[in-house]
């Protein structure tokens, strides 16, 4: 393959090949190398996660990522137990903090979603013993690309589901395409393109992984 974009793929500095979008910034490279796609079952990191893929509509995940420690530091490392009490004072003070989004719909989406994620973990036993209840079956995942158009894919049939049942339990800012965004990053699919060389080791990742069991 020679040096270059092909079939939605780019060679970074370090002469790696990658996804195109992780092959740039060093923040996105680092983030495409190291966590996008790797299966996560932390409740902590699942919630931070789907908060701010919300944070992220209408923005690049670039921005995000330039933003997520100040995010850390401003919801409580995104302890939903912390977070669902957070109130009004707490909202003044989020809509203050130059260093995340100062978006108050968000900010209340946020609290509002801890408090449901609360719920979903003392039904299910877990938030991810919920959310991988959604994995698709390999017959059913599609390509990050529709390689005839290098169109990216942005929703599926599993994130549709996912996000109708959120929205049924009263979470906010979960439309299809922002879980398929949160599913991709947290490895309940593998989206590395075929060439990209974190492709094999999400493989890697996602075959020993051990998916986490809902409660009786």
């Amino acid at each position: 393959m020679a040096e270059g974009a092909v079939d939605g793929l780019e060679f970074g500095p370090d002469k790696r090949c990658r996804c195109r979008w992780g092959a740039g910034d060093d923040l996105y490279r680092g983030y495409h190398d190291a966590e996008w796609g790797r299966p996560v079952s932390d409740d902590t990191r699942l919630f931070e996660k789907i908060c701010l893929e919300g944070f992220q509509s209408g923005l690049s995940w670039l921005t995000i990522l330039r933003k997520r420690e100040n995010f850390r530091r401003a919801f409580a490392g995104f302890d939903p137990a912390i977070v669902a009490r957070f109130g009004e004072a707490d909202v003044i003070r989020l809509v203050a903090d130059a260093g995340i989004i100062r978006h108050a719909g968000k900010i209340r989406s946020t609290i509002n979603n801890a408090a449901r994620a609360l719920e979903i973990q003392t039904e299910f036993g877990s938030l991810a013993a919920y959310v991988w209840g959604f994995e698709p079956g390999p017959e059913t995942r599609p390509t990050a690309y529709d390689l005839a158009s290098l169109r990216a894919i942005t929703t599926s049939p599993a994130a549709i589901a996912l996000s109708k049942d959120l929205k049924k339990r009263g979470w906010s800012f979960v439309g299809p395409t922002t879980v398929y965004a949160f599913m991709q990053a947290m490895g309940l699919v593998n989206d590395h393109l075929d060439g990209c060389f974190a492709r094999a080791e999400a493989v890697a990742a996602r075959a020993g992984f051990e998916r986490p069991k809902r409660s009786a």
